[in-house]
């Protein structure tokens, strides 16, 4: 009769495990020596036991499926197409267009491109009745997957202001719009503007899910999945967590208003941790951060290039963030596995704690008027400020690390010369309705110290 290996061995509760550990610690505390608190208040732990973690949510990841996305600022009309042709060819899956103006013509930039298994996000600096309907109108005679990302709580958010638009308010637009669409996805929830302004995971989650929240309550129609632009850090099991906890509370809550089609995740790597110096070293944050994205299930991930903070859009840059993703995909076997964190005690045990102190965060804002009035009133920007500030005194104190820069800078290194753009939080004074969120770089005044030395 066949036995299998497990069957010869009695098995070791935690318990077991926890009274070796502090026998073999010699009389060190088990707590202060081997467990540390995490910026969202949650202790991790040295092992995690089967035994511990009787609660579990299915979060049914798939990371086979995640597409490589390009982004393409359209400035130029022949240039862009020319641009997204040769990214595709050189193995991206999905485009993600940047538009600022309405005179972009739409069906020029779009009907010389092969969009045949390719999805299409675009991300509009304006909001116009008239535009959608272009957009919806190409993808319904082609039969294009496109998201339009509008998130006009996301413009009150970044820039202080709403969208201008000729309705009463931009709430009124997209219901104007919703109803006369029905082929494209309408929303986007731009939770990455949290995260590169130094919220918490925690934090992330439920401003995230309150945003989408107020949509669920302002637009009577919505028809097609909500977006979440989402930038992830280098805290690579939490971030595989957070992705995971997203979908969790996302349809906990659209659950609420019968909508039963999952969100769809795009995924970015963060600013917040980027670095002018040694700048080769964002090659391997932005790794494993598209590590993190993938076996967290996001649907799309564009990577950000070593020197997207200096340099102009350019070629070589592009190129090398694109070839990180390929190499994962089809050398790192990322492609052969959905669910790949399910098992894993640790990643369950996270994904659980952060979606469920997200959903208690998410709870008290709306029972406190709900995200727009906190909004507001100032409340979400002071609470951002407040774990920007934690984490920044962490950098200053040399306790969380960014090496090359607060550890093992290159005294020799030199910048100045090859700053393209501008890499700091950039002041522009004008009359605002609310005080915007701000994203910042931890290193930035290091980094600036460092440039007047030069």
């Amino acid at each position: 009769m066949a036995t299998t290996l497990f069957d010869d061995f009695d098995p070791i509760s935690s318990k077991q495990w926890k009274q070796k550990i502090q026998f073999d610690l010699k009389g060190a505390d088990y707590n202060e020596t081997l467990v540390w608190n995490s910026p969202e208040d949650i202790q991790v732990k040295p092992f995690y036991h089967n035994d511990e973690n009787s609660k579990t949510y299915s979060a049914n990841t798939k990371a086979t499926d995640f597409k490589i996305c390009q982004n393409i600022f359209v400035f130029d009309v022949e240039k862009s197409i020319e641009r997204a042709i040769d990214s595709l060819s050189r193995g991206a899956e999905s485009l993600r267009f940047s538009i600022e103006n309405e005179s972009i013509d739409i069906n020029k930039l779009l009907q010389n491109i092969p969009l045949e298994n390719v999805t299409i996000y675009f991300n509009l600096s304006f909001i116009s009745i008239d535009f959608v309907k272009k957009i919806d109108a190409f993808a319904a005679r082609n039969n294009t997957i496109i998201y339009c990302n509008l998130d006009p709580i996301g413009q009150l958010a970044k820039d202080g202001n709403w969208f201008k638009t000729k309705e009463k308010n931009n709430f009124e637009t997209l219901n104007l719009i919703s109803k006369q669409i029905n082929s494209i996805s309408l929303l986007s929830v731009n939770t990455d503007l949290y995260q590169n302004a130094g919220a918490n995971m925690v934090q992330q989650l439920a401003y995230s899910i309150s945003q989408a929240n107020e949509y669920f309550n302002r637009i009577e129609l919505i028809r097609k999945p909500i977006v979440f632009e989402v930038a992830v850090g280098t805290n690579y099991f939490f971030e595989i967590a957070k992705l995971r906890a997203l979908r969790i509370l996302f349809k906990l809550v659209a659950k609420e208003y019968n909508h039963d089609l999952d969100c769809n995740i795009i995924v970015s790597p963060t600013k917040r941790n980027k670095t002018l110096y040694d700048y080769n070293i964002n090659m391997l944050r932005t790794t494993t951060e598209c590590m993190s994205a993938i076996i967290g299930g996001a649907n799309a991930i564009t990577n950000l290039p070593y020197d997207a903070l200096y340099h102009k859009d350019n070629e070589f840059g592009d190129r090398i963030a694109r070839n990180q993703l390929l190499i994962l995909k089809n050398e790192s076997y990322f492609d052969k596995v959905n669910n790949p964190a399910d098992g894993s005690y640790y990643i369950e045990n996270l994904t659980r704690q952060l979606a469920e102190k997200s959903l208690n965060l998410f709870k008290d804002i709306e029972a406190n008027g709900g995200f727009l009035k906190q909004l507001n009133d100032g409340i979400i920007k002071r609470k951002i400020q407040e774990s920007a500030d934690l984490e920044q005194n962490l950098f200053n104190s040399g306790n969380e690390i960014l090496l090359g820069t607060n550890k093992h800078p290159n005294k020799m290194d030199r910048m100045k010369d090859d700053l393209e753009l501008f890499p700091f939080v950039k002041q522009n004074p004008r009359k605002t309705l609310i005080k915007p969120i701000i994203e910042k770089r931890l290193a930035e005044k290091t980094e600036q110290e460092r440039l007047n030395l030069e």
